[in-house]
């Protein structure tokens, strides 16, 4: 009964694929609206998200009441996170680098401060059901003097206060994210300023508010003048004085005291009330020899203990200018903590909120230009977090990839055991301080990895399940070896004490290290990895403990070539003795290949417990059961041995040679164009040959059938060096020899176009597996006509179907293989795809892409697309990426394009090459060294993230509300006229009188710039500036004030004459004196500075006018050289053409 059952099936599933194919064959490339309908159903190109850190980070934000954390890029990003799978993502409209970032606290909201300075405001808005990151609002400064150069938010959020070049501070209005008329002027600043640091206190480098007043802020100048202003009364109650450039400001909590820290390496403590000398001495920690600046200091109040004193920065000169580190200090314990990347930002989060006594931090969060460091401050050790995301993708750089999908869940249990006993005692065990947000995905019903192999040698495993790629467990593979790369060594130098942190690591001394191809099966819990400098090597997972020496066993892929003589580096050296490894992955055996060229091609099948391996020289076959090579085959051309001996890590060309080859065509075209014109081509007279060849029984002819015009592609070079080496490996059961005898076979693609087909004998018994040899011998061999590169094979059952992965069957994971009809194989490369009839190899159809479209094959995979309504019903297809970056899906075996997505730039290539497919239809790529794009192709399997805030009712202010209209549309039409007239005739009044002032004072302006010729013209100009624009500023004010009044008050015509009238005077008297008191202080301050400029001005027109002249003959003298120049090369190039 069993039998009729699955027979009946068989027979059912045959039928449905004929009435499918049938289907498609009869429609050709017309869709029908079921055809349409069922599209929708199975494909959707959508780009999800993105895993690992932000690329260039360049600003960092804390909101403590919401628990989130923001972080912008120097490409305009900005990225919020919160919980675990909590990450939302805004852009800015234009590509600009971010300054700075501040939460409006507990509102969804946030500012930027970018480098063009603009500000942007920036919401969390929930629109169709999900919650996105979008800019509202943007403002920007004008002008070279208000360049902006820091910012502050005050705890109220009602105003930004934005320091300047010109060391002016204006606020921004944050409820309509406008400028406000309200200006903190740097010369009134400074009016109580010693005499020295009245000339040019610089620009405002930093702004602190008060703890306890809102009222009052620290405003820092740039050549060391500090400020205590009192925003109330606009007054201000200290002044502060160092002799060195300050960097940057924090305020005690109780508000008695704030640091300052400078440019020379030290800090020094003032008292708020006392400002005639620093509370404590300047300390420079690691002084007294030169060091570096402190470039950001906090300070922050412990209960019952001593207080915490942060800083970045401050390194001697002489011996550690090159280290980036963040120096914490509290309780007589002091830790130097060393990354390896620049240091961005730092912020700490506190127990305390706003109205508590103390802060009480007890987490710091470090901002490093790689990657993203929290530090326990609570733990004794200070012990960093373990990074539930925001993971360093690349702690070293990533060299290749790998997806597994549905772990066995003993593995994934083994696999997290092992990671935690790895890291054990390394971090903190409290729980992930940033929890804001809530994820509203569901836990995964499946659990997938994502493994990456590295530069250093390393292997690495990703939770790939949810939204936060999570570290999960790490494999060394350099620690079995003796290699160039060793251990670091240890600073037995106590002072400063220093302590690496974070994981990012990019050096690595050893190139050979290198892990190049990776291959799991989740199924026997197997792992193959294999490098640089052809070593390979077998690990199994392993619950406890292990104490072994490793053997290496060698095979010689180049044997039977004498002449051959392997240039490159040095195969890794085993380390000798007993080797202890920890629970997890151990490494079994190793296989090293010779000559020591890097691996390019692995195949593993664990029900066979074969693996074959391919270089740049050939392939060969290993059994790991017995631990001993199986056979191995060389594919390098006789002709070019040497040449691939000295260059097979290099597929560049001598200039020399390209430059000949190039003359070498050019001459062969002109010879041969008029024999071209009289005589056919052989493709004119014979007709096509065939696409392949073989060494075994002839195959049938192509089929004919009508094509689309078709680029020319030219056949390659049989003797490219780079031919030789192995593009793909592929292990699989099929008909090779006839069509009742299934073999286990052994496929191999090379470069050259070449594939090679070997038969594999394994024992009949299982138990004799150990000890009988396994044979292999090579059974066809087949050559594409031009020569493209083989990049992947796959075998179809009978039914179109893939044939299953080793164990899938037995583990009841897939279906058997239809053993009924004809198997197919897909020989993909470069240029086309073509599908063979096993085992006669009768061409079955094919599809041109590089003849039809101009693109190359980069990757292909095998993906199973299962429909949205129906979870039954599914198809095959093959999904194809190119050099252009897009990817095309086509059906199995018929090649028929179903749907093409743009999905990376052609100009992306190390994203085109990093791209791995998931059998279900998703995809990862490297969007930029530290991020994965994730993507889908699948309209079922989609993996979005799917979060929100918690934002209280009220939490953001209402818009301001416009004032209701009192007036009619022609009034407003008379006051804007009245406006306008009233303006220009106090700026005509003004300008009169500057002039009769400058007329009037021109004799003793000439006379105070003879008297002191030796005047600082730096100074003067920017003092000139400063007190210019607060003159304009106060002019605008007084004018606007004046002009309102007039308006307001206006009842009739001749009231309003009369009025202006004598508003106007008034303003042109309050003008007039104002005028002369800022002469007045221009002339005393920067000593004739008006003179100057003028001077200025006219020197720079007759510079203008006298370089335009000299452009002109520059230009005029260039023309006629380069006209000869071209004359006498045309000259030469006729006669060398004559002569030839």
């Amino acid at each position: 009964m069993d039998r009729i059952t699955k027979n009946t099936t068989a027979v059912s599933d045959a039928f449905n694929s004929l009435k499918m194919l049938k289907f498609m064959r009869g429609k050709g490339h017309h869709l029908s609206a079921e055809r349409l309908k069922l599209h929708k159903e199975l494909f959707s190109f959508t780009k999800t998200t993105t895993h690992g850190f932000p690329h260039r980070p360049s600003a960092l934000a804390w909101d403590p009441k919401m628990q989130l954390i923001a972080i912008g890029t120097k490409n305009g990003l900005i990225r919020i996170y919160g919980a675990p799978g909590v990450e939302f993502e805004g852009k800015h409209k234009e590509e600009t680098c971010v300054m700075e970032l501040f939460f409006l606290t507990g509102q969804g909201r946030l500012i930027s401060q970018c480098d063009n300075s603009s500000l942007h405001l920036f919401e969390l808005n929930e629109k169709d059901g999900k919650w996105t990151l979008e800019e509202i609002k943007s403002c920007s400064l004008q002008g070279r003097l208000k360049n902006i150069t820091t910012c502050c938010l005050p705890s109220s959020g009602e105003h930004l206060l934005i320091g300047t070049d010109g060391g002016n501070i204006y606020l921004l209005d944050v409820k309509s994210f406008e400028m406000t008329d309200h200006i903190i002027y740097q010369d009134i600043v400074i009016q109580n300023v010693p005499d020295d640091y009245k000339l040019n206190p610089g620009s405002v480098e930093a702004i602190a508010e008060h703890p306890l007043n809102p009222d009052k802020i620290v405003i820092g100048y740039n050549r060391g003048l500090m400020v205590l202003w009192d925003n109330k009364t606009l007054n201000s109650e200290n002044t502060y004085v160092v002799s060195q450039q300050l960097e940057s400001l924090s305020w005690h909590r109780s508000g008695t005291k704030f640091m300052s820290s400078h440019n020379d390496g030290a800090y020094v403590v003032w008292s708020s009330t006392d400002s005639s000398k620093p509370e404590e001495a300047p300390v420079p920690p690691y002084g007294p020899f030169p060091c570096k600046a402190i470039t950001k200091v906090l300070w922050r109040s412990v209960k019952g203990g001593e207080d915490f004193t942060i800083f970045a920065g401050g390194m001697p000169r002489a011996s550690y200018a090159d280290k980036h580190t963040v120096t914490v200090m509290c309780n007589g314990k002091h830790q130097v903590l060393d990354f390896t990347s620049k240091v961005v930002d730092f912020f700490t989060i506190c127990h305390g909120d706003e109205e508590s006594e103390y802060d009480n931090p007890h987490t710091l969060v470090v901002l490093a230009e790689e990657e993203i460091v929290l530090i326990d401050l609570e733990s004794d050790d200070w012990l960093p977090f373990r990074l539930p995301h925001l993971s360093s993708l690349h702690m070293s750089s990533i060299t290749c990839t790998q997806h597994v999908s549905d772990v066995p869940q003993e593995l994934w249990n083994s696999i997290i055991t092992a990671g935690n006993k790895q890291v054990s005692g390394k971090y903190t065990e409290r729980e992930w301080p940033i929890m804001g947000g809530n994820n509203l995905l569901e836990t995964p019903s499946v659990h997938n990895l994502l493994l990456t192999g590295h530069e250093d040698g390393s292997v690495r495993f990703w939770d790939a399940s949810g939204m936060a790629l999570a570290h999960l467990y790490t494999i060394h593979t350099s620690h079995i070896f003796v290699s160039e790369d060793g251990e670091p060594a240890v600073d037995e130098e106590e002072w400063p004490p220093f302590r690496k942190v974070g994981s990012f690591d990019p050096y690595s001394d050893d190139p050979r290290l290198a892990v190049k191809k990776i291959v799991l099966c989740p199924l026997s819990n197997t792992l193959v990895v294999a490098g640089t400098a052809g070593q390979i090597i077998f690990f199994e997972l392993k619950e406890d403990e292990e104490e072994k020496e490793l053997e290496s066993h060698s095979v010689n892929i180049v044997s039977d070539r004498d002449s051959f003589v392997w240039k490159g580096h040095d195969q890794l050296s085993l380390k000798q003795g007993t080797l202890k490894f920890s629970p997890g992955f151990i490494p079994v055996t190793i296989e090293q290949l010779t000559p020591p060229a890097a691996v390019t091609a692995i195949a593993l099948h664990t029900e066979w417990g074969l693996v074959a391996a391919g270089t740049a020289h050939g392939f060969a076959l290993f059994d790991y059961i017995q631990k001993k090579p199986v056979m191995s085959k060389c594919t390098l051309n006789p002709n070019d041995l040497m040449a691939v001996g000295d260059a097979a890590m290099s597929r560049k060309k001598s200039f020399k040679k390209s430059l000949r080859q190039s003359f070498r065509r050019l001459r062969k075209g002109r010879s041969q164009r008029s024999k071209r014109d009289k005589t056919p081509t052989k493709e004119e007279v014979k007709s096509p040959a065939k696409e392949t060849t073989e060494t075994d029984t002839g195959a049938a002819s192509p089929i004919t059938e009508t094509k689309p015009v078709e680029r020319q592609v030219e056949a390659r070079s049989a003797d490219d060096s780079m031919g030789s080496m192995v593009r793909c490996l592929y292990l699989a059961q099929s008909f090779i020899i006839n069509n009742a005898l299934q073999s286990c076979t052994l496929w191999a693609g090379t470069n050259a176009g070449a594939i090679y087909v070997f038969t594999i004998s394994l024992p009949k018994e299982k138990e004799n597996r150990k000890t009988e040899a396994v044979a292999c011998q090579l059974g066809k061999e087949i050559q594409l006509k031009h020569r493209a590169p083989v990049i992947a094979i796959q075998i179809l059952d009978g039914l179109g179907h893939p044939l299953p992965e080793p164990f899938e069957v037995e583990k009841n994971r897939a279906k058997s293989p239809d053993l009924s009809g004809n198997h197919r194989v897909i020989i993909c490369s470069e240029e086309q795809f073509k599908v063979f009839t096993l085992p006669s190899l009768k061409p079955f159809c094919k599809f041109k892409l590089t003849a039809s479209e101009g693109a190359r094959v980069r990757k292909v995979a095998m993906i199973k697309f299962v429909s949205t309504k129906d979870e039954n019903y599914s198809e095959d297809c093959m999904a194809c990426l190119t050099n252009q970056g897009e990817i095309s899906i086509f059906t199995v075996p018929d090649l028929r394009r179903q749907q093409t997505h743009n999905c990376l730039k052609r100009e992306d290539i190390n994203g085109i090459s990093s791209v791995v497919f998931t059998k279900t239809g998703q995809a990862f790529y490297l969007h930029s060294p530290c991020e994965f794009q994730r993507f889908t192709l699948s309209a079922r399997d989609i993996l979005e993230a799917k979060c929100k805030i918690d934002l209280p009712e009220g939490a953001r202010p209402p818009p301001p509300v416009s004032e209701p209209e009192e007036s009619t549309e022609q009034a407003e039409e008379e006051e804007k006229e009245a406006d306008k007239n009233e303006q220009e005739k106090a700026v005509d009044v003004a300008a009169s009188m500057v002039e009769t002032l400058k007329l009037k004072d021109d004799k003793t302006e000439a006379a105070e710039v003879k008297s002191d010729p030796n005047a600082s013209q730096d100074e003067s100009k920017g003092d000139l500036d400063i007190t210019v624009d607060s003159v304009k500023d106060h002019i605008n004010t007084l004018c606007t004030e004046g002009i309102t009044t007039v308006v307001e008050k206006a009842e009739s015509s001749s009231k309003v004459v009369q009025e202006t009238v004598t508003k106007v005077s008034s303003t042109i008297v309050s003008t007039k004196e104002t005028i002369i008191n800022a002469k007045e202080s221009v002339i005393a301050t920067s000593e004739n500075a008006k003179e100057t400029v003028v001077n200025a001005t006219e020197n720079a027109k007759e510079s203008f006018l006298n370089a335009t002249e000299n452009a002109k003959g520059m230009f005029t003298n260039a023309k006629s050289t380069a006209k000869e120049t071209v004359i006498s090369t045309t000259e030469k190039i006729t006669n060398s053409t004559t002569a030839e």
